[in-house]
């Protein structure tokens, strides 16, 4: 094959390239004490609603919580969460480290003021922390959305897997309180 043919092959495949690190996502390993520290907010919650939409060119998913339980802030009973990505009519937008949430499902997350309004989740999947009742004890455990991803360690500048799994929420509170007084006592 002649150069002048190879050229435009090239720049299709630099393009195609280029386009898949635009889609990359990589997460910094975030501890409960960052959290917590970053947080304006953390509740329990319960979803109510989900609706993904076009805005400025993009699709975000708008979440509706109801607060069964809050932790830290002054949140309101409703909170609308913005996030990136999601699906209108035949076109899915995926943003990898954003959390989805289904109708009626439990979970513990920690929320900043999005400028847009409302709430975002701070840091997205490490943020996130599922509800799941154990059928064998009937407890309620808490896994963290990220603990099944390889996150970023800038400490080690290696990527690790690993986060909060299947822990008894009786703990993961405990744990959570001694994280968001550790953060208030910093900011005084």
């Amino acid at each position: 094959m002649c150069l002048r043919c190879k050229l435009p092959l090239l720049a299709v495949f630099s393009l195609f390239f280029a386009l898949s690190a635009i889609r990359a996502t990589t997460l910094a390993r975030l501890s409960l004490d960052q959290l917590a520290g970053a947080a304006d907010g953390v509740a329990r919650v319960r979803c109510a609603g989900i609706e993904s939409r076009w805005e400025n060119g993009s699709i975000w998913t708008v979440t509706t919580f109801e607060v069964v339980q809050g932790v830290k802030g002054d949140l309101p009973p409703r909170l609308v969460v913005r996030l990136p990505g999601g699906k209108v009519g035949a076109i899915t937008t995926t943003v990898e480290g954003t959390p989805r949430f289904s109708r009626d499902e439990e979970a513990i997350v920690f929320l900043e003021r999005s400028r847009a309004g409302g709430y975002t989740v701070s840091g997205w999947v490490e943020g996130t922390f599922r509800i799941a009742l154990d059928a064998h004890s009937n407890r309620e455990l808490v896994t963290q959305d990220s603990s099944g991803m390889p996150l970023f360690d800038t400490g080690t500048r290696t990527f690790r897997a690993e986060g909060i799994r299947k822990m008894p929420i009786e703990m993961f509170r405990e744990r959570l309180q001694a994280a968001i007084t550790r953060a208030q006592e910093k900011t005084r």
